[in-house]
């Protein structure tokens, strides 16, 4: 029978590989995904070096199966591939760690057939189940780290339960040196792995001791010894050590660079060779395998060797340039991402000691110059007062945004109160910092509660929808699918508006696997000594790979996306126990039934009730397949750029889907993609001087020297030349090491700073024209100079760089900014940017900004790419699943071609509006991509071609899918609808937006219909504002008066206050109250509008007569 169960185990195993993998091959994405997707499918099929800490092995892997690749567009592919068959293997190893742990307390020596029957249902089941579990499936489908880590970790698991096996048997150690080689190799894709060295070591102790309580607490000791002497000994420290015979070598010793490097390895690996052998000979069983596991350690760990060498060949994309032992050291340390407290540390109002700041020296920043190593700068090292640090410190950013959230999730609070000195008065001051109690509150309800636990609760109770949230009730919440619980938790589910009623990520499991996950883990628990000690190794490693990373990572409020990835292996223990709990099912089904039945039983009804229910509710969100918007988008933004342009981004997500392009699939090599989060680095600027493929190096004329790190990262704006300075002297002053330059009058010490706020860059019309930057036909639109004010005190070096730029690029390179990039960004050239796409082209052509809108339309050009050139990816495509930042990414291209239908009205061009417009319905369908802000202009466009009945429809649409959010948001209670008050105000605007646009077309029809719509809200649900004008006339078209007249009279009210107390105060604070005085003129129109409309005469009369002596309570209010 023993033989008979490893062969089902082996069958079974290799039969949930293959289910995950045909699963996964099914429904990858066929291109380069979003986020980091681009980056690392490029860095492994060049062998480039990506963004810190890198993951060399992983870039190996990659490259080894992009080989396979019959041409560029297949590589990310067979890339995601790679990624398809490491998850599959994973549930391959999380079968047979479950069948291991259930055979230990489920199968005798002796026992029946059935209960092997029942073992093998339950890693079918707990490995299917994670299968189909959200988190892990997101990851399978790209090319990202996460799948192979998660190999990794379920590699190493099953490795030392095999251990567990033969450990009394002769070499039983190789399994121990194996595990560690794989611990090595998993440095180089991710160091999550190494979060499973406490349970591996728990498994050894359990094996070769004896168990009791100092033992126990003996072993948790030494395996976190282990844990951080990896994490914090050998990953860092064989680098730094490295660093201090560089040092030595070079600068005491004079030779040349790298020979400390050489030296260094060369004594560590004879060393090791030696301890090896010396070990061996004196049979010192236990030291020699310490040195074998180390050794295997770093040989897996040498694969951060090839990181070194691709950067010292400066390929085209070089993250931190780690081409020396410094460098590297700083990008294995991800010091570009800055530091954060975990134990002791400051709060985000902490008082900064700013004498003790100046005085700490932070590492020494070092740069090759002159034959050694010199040191440019420290880096900055903040010392707080100590009255104002605590343990455990968790509300720790001073980023304003940050601030305002940990408030809002900690709740209200009066502080607590700290007496400081003012460093700049010597009096002594009060300030408030947040109690211990905000900050576990914080801890609690965000950390855990908001950024894990949801997680969780996403994989195996049920996922509201794929709508990134920020503690909203309708966004990205975890749900049951059991109405009374969900009802109480977020509101009445079945009035939820159609958009997030048929979100795709909307996924119900009625908290099936969460039970039966429950039910294994107390059946682990309950199946004697054997079964608590697997209890507790899958319990250690189900915490240290969830609740010890949120401790790990504490991330501020606002993250950039949801960060559920990170507890992949917490999720990956769980499902250990959703098999388990087959068995606890089988036990309970044997009391009534033979074992036969039961485990058969058993194992078909948790089939059905976890992981087939799992597939059936995720597959339409987790199908990638036919998907290609990530590519064609940055194919888009390269093709609105004119040859040999400069592209400015600042993101991921139209950053690196960009290198993706042209790494990887060769597109535009001509233009040069030029990231401004880069820009303020040195290496960055040094890689955008070099020549990389068809593109030229940027015209930049500072040298290296003038930005090396700790060099101009800053540069003050001081008004000492009151008139327009050119701007290419400006730039040669900064530039200047003059110490003339850097002493500003009244002012101690030195600064880098520009001599004025005003500058100027001369235009040649003449070259504008021969040269394409500008159209023939606006060559009267051309100004003799561009101009460029800067109004505020300093400016970064990013913002230094594109100045230096623009000064000496004469012109000659068309220079673009992404539509995606922030307007902090835009070094203050938005007056001269002209849209042509996906990005805007800095032109010499002066357009004031107006309605929130930004620079002039090149419509010809832009016509031509959106009819010809553009690609969209599959947004059209009914097969393709679109994701919440895919709507993002709609609603920009939406707004684009409003903006491009507008202006093509304005000159007249009728007929190609109406193709624009329907281009805009019929690839951003609406029931893929739902209407939004830019829909009332897409119909707006319509009115104004005389397309009447496309445009109502619209409208019409699109006051529905409103309505349905208002009487949504009108359903909940005070406190759930405080966590929606932004999106009800939005929605409150829109609907407003939708009446007055069918008002001012003449649908009279449609705007009674919709104001009549309001009516069917509850009286007191809207905001006092023209929504509740609106309101009034759909009680009058219903009949009824009374209801109507009183909102009128309220509302006149309102605004007759408005506008007396505008009248009121003096002339020069009424600018103030600028906006508030034209919404009251609006609303008093609109209410004399309605009132004459319904012959409501008495009333209007009224109205009039009592407004005069209205009493002012605007300000109150």
């Amino acid at each position: 029978m023993r033989n008979n169960y490893k062969l089902l185990n082996n069958v079974f195993g290799w039969l949930s590989f293959f289910i995950a993998a045909v699963t996964y091959t099914m429904t990858i994405e066929p291109t380069a995904s979003f986020w980091d997707c681009g980056e690392f499918i490029s860095t492994a099929y060049k062998l480039l070096v990506g963004h810190p800490p890198g993951a060399p092995f992983f870039m190996i892997i990659g490259r080894f199966f992009s080989l396979f690749a019959p041409d560029g567009g297949s590589v990310a592919v067979m890339i995601n591939i790679m990624s398809a068959l490491a998850s599959a293997f994973t549930i391959m190893f999380l079968f047979w760690t479950i069948t291991h742990l259930a055979s230990k307390i489920f199968i005798t020596e002796k026992a029946e057939e059935w209960r092997s029957w029942a073992v093998i249902g339950a890693g079918f089941v707990g490995a299917l189940a994670y299968t189909f579990s959200d988190t892990f499936w997101f990851s399978a489908v790209e090319g990202e780290v996460y799948a192979m880590s998660s190999l990794f970790t379920a590699m190493v698991f099953w490795a030392i339960l095999k251990w567990e096996n033969v450990a009394d048997e002769p070499y039983a150690n190789r399994w121990l040196i194996l595990i560690a080689y794989l611990m090595g190799l998993s440095i180089g894709v991710h160091l999550l792995n190494l979060l499973a060295i406490p349970a591996i070591v728990l498994v050894y102790y359990f094996k070769k001791f004896e168990v009791n309580r100092n033992g126990l607490i003996a072993a948790l000791g030494i395996s976190a010894v282990i844990l951080l002497g990896v994490l914090y000994g050998i990953i860092p420290y064989t680098v730094k050590i490295a660093s201090w015979f560089e040092l030595l070598f070079v600068n005491d010793f004079g030779m040349p660079f790298n020979t400390g490097v050489a030296v260094y390895f060369l004594l560590l690996f004879s060393g090791i060779i030696f301890g090896i052998w010396y070990t061996h000979k004196r049979q010192k069983v236990i030291l020699n395998t310490i040195l074998l596991g180390v050794t295997v350690i770093l040989i897996g760990y040498s694969s951060f060797a090839m990181i070194v060498i691709r950067s010292s060949a400066n390929p085209t994309m070089d993250q931190n340039s780690p081409e020396d032992v410094f460098s590297m050291m700083g990008y294995l340390n991800r010091e570009q991402y800055g530091d954060r407290p975990l134990f002791y540390g400051e709060y985000y109002n902490s008082e900064i000691d700013f004498k003790a700041s100046q005085e700490k020296q932070g590492d020494p920043i070092r740069i090759k110059k002159d034959g050694e190593y010199k040191t440019v700068d420290h880096k900055p090292e903040y010392v707080f007062n100590d009255k104002t640090l605590t343990i455990f410190p968790r509300m720790y950013s001073r980023d304003g945004r940050h601030i305002e959230q940990y408030k809002s999730w900690a709740g209200p609070s009066k502080g607590k109160d700290v007496q400081v000195v003012d460093q700049e008065t010597g009096d002594t001051k009060t300030i408030t910092l947040p109690t211990w109690g905000d900050n576990l509150a914080f801890f609690l309800r965000y950390q855990v509660g908001y950024m894990y636990f949801r997680y969780f609760m996403w994989n195996f109770a049920g996922r509201q929808n794929d709508i990134q949230g920020n503690g909203e009730v309708t966004k990205g919440n975890w749900i049951s699918g059991i109405p009374f619980i969900d009802n109480a938790r977020l509101g009445d589910q079945s009035k939820l508006p159609d958009t997030y009623k048929n979100n795709k990520g909307r996924n119900k499991y009625y908290f099936l696997p969460l039970i039966l996950g429950l039910l294994g883990l107390l059946f682990q628990y309950q199946s004697g000594k054997k079964g608590k000690e697997g209890f507790w190794i899958v319990m250690l490693l189900f915490f240290l790979t969830g609740l010890a990373i949120v401790l790990y990572l504490n991330q501020t409020p606002l993250q950039p996306r949801e960060r559920d990835y990170a507890y992949a292996g917490s999720f990956y223990a769980f499902a250990i126990w959703i098999g388990l709990g087959v068995l606890a099912v089988v036990d309970a089904l044997n009391k009534f039934m033979s074992g036969k039945g039961a485990a058969v039983g058993a194992t078909v009804l948790c089939l059905l009730c976890v992981p087939v229910l799992m597939a059936s509710q995720n597959w339409d969100d987790h199908n990638r397949s036919h998907r290609n918007v990530a590519r064609d988008l940055a194919f888009n933004y390269l093709d609105t750029c004119d040859k040999d342009a400069i592209i400015f981004t600042n993101g991921d997500n139209d950053t690196f889907p960009l290198w993706y392009a042209q790494e990887v699939e060769g597109y535009r090599l001509d233009v040069r993609v030029c990231n401004l989060s880069y820009l303020q680095t040195d290496w960055y600027i040094d890689q955008m001087k070099r020549k990389a493929y068809d593109s030229d190096p940027l015209p930049f004329s500072l040298e290296h020297d003038q930005y090396v790190t700790g060099t101009r990262d800053v540069a003050h704006v001081v008004e000492l030349i009151d008139d327009r300075v050119d701007l290419k002297e400006a730039i040669n002053f900064l530039a200047s090491d003059n110490p003339k330059t850097k002493q500003i009058p009244g002012y101690k010490g030195t600064f880098e700073f520009l001599p004025a706020k005003r500058f100027k860059v001369p235009v040649d019309s003449l070259q504008m024209i021969q040269t394409g930057v500008v159209s023939k036909d606006a060559a009267d639109l051309i100004v003799p100079q561009v101009n460029i004010d800067i109004n505020k005190p300093r400016v970064l070096k990013n913002e230094i760089m594109i100045l230096d730029l623009l000064a000496n690029n004469d012109w000659k390179r068309p220079v673009y900014f992404a539509v995606t990039v922030g307007r902090d960004n835009y070094a203050s050239l938005d007056d001269y940017f002209q849209l042509e796409g996906f990005a805007y082209k800095v032109v010499p052509i002066r357009t004031r900004n107006s309605d929130g809108q930004i620079g002039r339309v090149d419509t010809e050009k832009m016509y031509d790419k959106f009819m010809n050139k553009f690609r969209w990816g599959g947004f059209d495509d009914p097969r393709v699943y679109l994701d919440e930042n895919h709507q993002r990414m709609a609603m920009n291209i939406r707004n684009n071609m409003s903006r491009l239908a507008s202006s093509l009205i304005d000159e007249g061009k009728m007929d190609k509006a109406v193709d624009i417009l329907d281009m805009s319905l019929t690839k951003l369908p609406v029931d893929k991509v739902p209407h939004n802000y830019f829909s009332v202009f897409i119909a707006e466009g319509y009115y104004k071609a005389d397309q009447r009945a496309k445009a109502e429809e619209i409208l019409k649409q699109f006051g529905e899918q409103t309505f349905q959010e208002m009487k949504f948001y009108s359903s909940l209670d005070a406190s759930k609808l405080n966590t929606v008050s932004g999106d009800a105000n939005n929605s409150y605007l829109l609907y407003g937006e939708i009446v007055k646009m069918a008002s001012q077309y003449s649908s009279e029809q449609l705007r009674e219909d919709l104001n009549a719509k309001l009516t069917e809200l509850p009286i007191g649900s809207l905001p006092e504002n023209i929504l509740s004008i609106f309101l009034a006339e759909g009680y009058y078209i219903k009949g009824d008066n009374q209801i109507a007249d009183q909102i009128i009279e309220s509302m006149y009210k309102s605004a007759s206050q408005i506008i007396a107390y505008y009248n009121q105060i003096p002339a020069k604070q009424r600018s103030d109250f600028d906006y508030q005085y034209r919404q009251g003129l609006i609303y008093m129109m609109e209410i004399q509008k309605i009132l004459d409309k319904y012959d409501r005469n008495e009333l209007s009369a009224k109205l009039n007569g009592d407004s005069n002596g209205a009493e002012m309570k605007f300000l109150s209010k």
